[in-house]
């Protein structure tokens, strides 16, 4: 079946087979990747087949593996595009995708049709940039998503609950791959000082 042909469950199918999307979102150092990788290992260790996807863009470890703050990780395959994940999938019935927001336009159709599919998708990524404005691809996921985690780290300034990321370099690139060296997270209080 081609990526973007989806065909309609009949009736009783979609009582076995229902889908769902997740979308776990959040600042930086908020425990995304660490929650996605909680969530796909839980699913494994029930035996369901898992497969975790991230996007070719992010080079900050391995290409072959996501990686938590925590240095947890998990095997991965980078794609370039999101319609790359369909041809990649054989059976598996649990699909992970890492830094959501660097995957293009076509994720909201990807999702949606695997979801259609009966697998369950789990996402994790920001849902806003370190200019305080919302990623507009992960808003719409969480728009179409049956379960939206919103995590917070802690305020760096403040020790509050923080919910912001703040570059902490001199970029006007909306998109910054960085570590704890490159950002940190703020309170609204501090965020909006």
């Amino acid at each position: 079946m081609k990526y973007n042909q989806y065909k309609p469950l009949s009736q009783s199918a979609k009582i076995f087979k229902m889908g769902r999307i997740e979308v776990i979102c959040g600042p930086m150092f908020a425990g995304k990747t660490e929650t996605l990788i909680g969530r796909l290992t839980e699913a494994s260790n029930r035996g369901t087949c898992v497969e975790i996807f991230k996007t070719l863009l992010d080079n900050r470890c391995a290409q072959d593996l996501i990686m938590s703050h925590n240095s947890n990780s998990l095997p991965a395959l980078s794609v370039r595009k999101a319609k790359d994940i369909l041809s990649q999938l054989d059976f598996c019935d649990v699909v992970g995708i890492d830094e959501a927001k660097f995957f293009d336009d076509e994720r909201i159709n990807c999702v949606n049709i695997l979801a259609n599919q009966g697998k369950r998708i789990v996402l994790s990524g920001l849902d806003m940039a370190y200019v305080g404005q919302s990623f507009d691809l992960v808003a719409r996921l969480m728009s179409v998503a049956e379960y939206v985690t919103k995590l917070h780290g802690i305020c760096t300034q403040f020790g509050a609950a923080a919910f912001f990321s703040h570059i902490l370099s001199k970029s006007n690139e909306k998109i910054l791959l960085g570590k704890r060296k490159d950002y940190e997270v703020l309170c609204r209080a501090c965020f909006y000082d």
